[in-house]
């Protein structure tokens, strides 16, 4: 009986030859393809782009949708085209996701991102993310545990860092649940990990986003040293005038990772007025 259960939740393994340059691991385990599908279910009706289908294990429950696949590996968009002829046709797009212009897609209506996420590239997709976040409302999928970990941490922990601040300015991030190397072809040496990030009611920062994300990432590039040693230079480009007696504050004597986003914001918004 157990045989027979397996050979129900399993893909067969050897249609499409896994990528090692392209982050590729393919899930292949049907029940938590469905939970990862389901994690739209907090946004019925809205258009949805999967980024990386591979043979389509997390596609075939997606497509009731309005639905976009972006998939750049040549072998997998032919693997899908003749396992998918009619659900699938003219969704498909050969691309780069890095590269491609998110704002024609669904004739520049908002849509939710899921995915098996590349590897070697999921934390430069959360960045994309956040770059059209005016347009992407949910964001879902599996990524390794490690980023997900970031993306969800809160101050004083030792994974909260750049992204993690980037990303929870604009989204609330849930940590759904963790899934074991075993359930891949090939197996990746690290857990994975499927997350949820929602748009917040952030509308607008009351500084340059641009300045925040350079404060953000001058903070936590000496993540052992006090933001007085971090931000030493930045402030004295920015505020040559007032910067010793700034660098003088107690709030300086604490590391990035103990700044809350509201103290973040509130830095950028003093540095730059």
């Amino acid at each position: 009986m157990k045989s027979k259960k397996n050979s129900h939740t399993h893909l067969p393994l050897s249609d499409v030859r896994p990528k090692k340059n392209l982050g590729q691991h393919f899930l292949t385990d049907l029940s938590i393809a469905q939970r990862i599908a389901g994690t739209l279910d907090v946004a019925p009706g809205l258009p949805v782009l999967e980024v990386g289908p591979g043979m389509g294990v997390l596609t075939q429950y997606l497509l009731d949708k309005d639905l976009r696949v972006v998939e750049l590996d040549a072998e997998s968009v032919s693997y899908l085209k003749l396992h998918y002829p009619s659900s699938l046709d003219r969704r498909i797009i050969e691309a780069d996701f890095l590269k491609m212009d998110l704002r024609q897609l669904f004739e520049g209506k908002p849509f939710a991102l899921i995915g098996n996420y590349p590897y070697n590239i999921s934390s430069q997709i959360f960045f994309r993310v956040v770059d059209h976040k005016d347009i992407i409302p949910l964001c879902s999928g599996m990524i390794q545990k490690e980023v997900a970990k970031r993306l969800a941490a809160l101050p004083g922990s030792k994974d909260y860092g750049v992204l993690t601040v980037l990303i929870q300015v604009w989204y609330d991030v849930e940590y759904l649940f963790t899934v074991g190397n075993e359930v891949f072809n090939p197996p990746p040496k690290v857990q994975s990990a499927v997350i949820r990030l929602r748009r917040n009611d952030c509308e607008s920062l009351p500084c340059s986003e641009k300045d925040f994300r350079t404060l953000v990432k001058n903070a936590f590039s000496m993540r052992r040293k006090t933001l007085r040693n971090a931000l030493r230079a930045l402030i004295h480009e920015w505020k040559p005038d007032e910067a010793d007696a700034i660098l003088s504050e107690s709030l300086f004597d604490q590391r990035a990772e103990q700044l809350s986003l509201q103290q973040f914001i509130d830095l950028t918004v003093r540095l730059r007025s």
